[in-house]
């Protein structure tokens, strides 16, 4: 998968809310038709003719499709972090547990609803980025990490950030994995995956 960059991977930043409208409206059009084509059918000009806009509006904004399925990613890490801050904010912050269930839970919701998600959760399908900080679950860790520090009192130090990067990776393989086996996600690898977390999340949370 491709990185998703710091900054957003547009040519132009919609100014006004006529462009922003324009932009959430290629974007949505970019996530349906992944799930219906998959990404290497994906073209600029289909996205176009989904959305409704010119095909030199997609060009304002996005010189391929790629940079457009990145573009998407990122927004899909905004709405991930988002998500998880909304839960987090009626959870206490004296059991790290039900904390970590969040992530999982919000994950999971955007598996099951988000259109393209499948495709283009946090990255795109290409070549690996150079680099480890360009690593999609780098970029998921590195927010979670915020989340949690913040949320639970925590220092955020290299062991926090390490246990959360190996959280992360062991719980994308996982996940993958019960998806494959039911198109809802297998209940039961599901709940594997939730025990592990608990279990290896606790060497540094408890």
């Amino acid at each position: 998968m491709d990185h998703v960059p710091p900054d957003h991977p547009l040519r132009r930043a919609p100014i006004q809310q006529r462009s922003a409208d324009r932009l959430a409206r290629i974007l949505d059009a970019c996530a349906e038709l992944l799930d219906e084509t998959g990404y290497e059918h994906l073209s600029t000009r289909a996205v176009a003719l989904r959305a409704g806009v010119p095909i030199g509006s997609v060009y304002r904004f996005f010189g391929n499709k790629r940079a457009m399925a990145i573009a998407l990613a990122h927004r899909n890490l905004d709405q991930y972090a988002e998500g998880i801050a909304e839960r987090l904010a009626d959870l206490p912050a004296t059991d790290w547990r039900p904390v970590v269930d969040a992530v999982l839970d919000e994950y999971l919701a955007m598996k099951r609803s988000v259109p393209g998600f499948a495709l283009v959760d946090f990255g795109v399908p290409a070549p690996p980025a150079e680099g480890p900080a360009s690593d999609p679950n780098n970029l998921v860790a590195g927010r979670l990490t915020g989340l949690l520090s913040a949320h639970l009192g925590l220092t955020r130090d290299a062991a926090l950030e390490r246990a959360v990067l190996v959280a992360v990776e062991a719980t994308d393989a996982l996940i993958q994995l019960a998806f494959r086996n039911d198109p809802a996600g297998d209940p039961d690898i599901v709940a594997e995956t939730r025990a592990m977390m608990h279990a290896y999340l606790a060497r540094v949370l408890d």
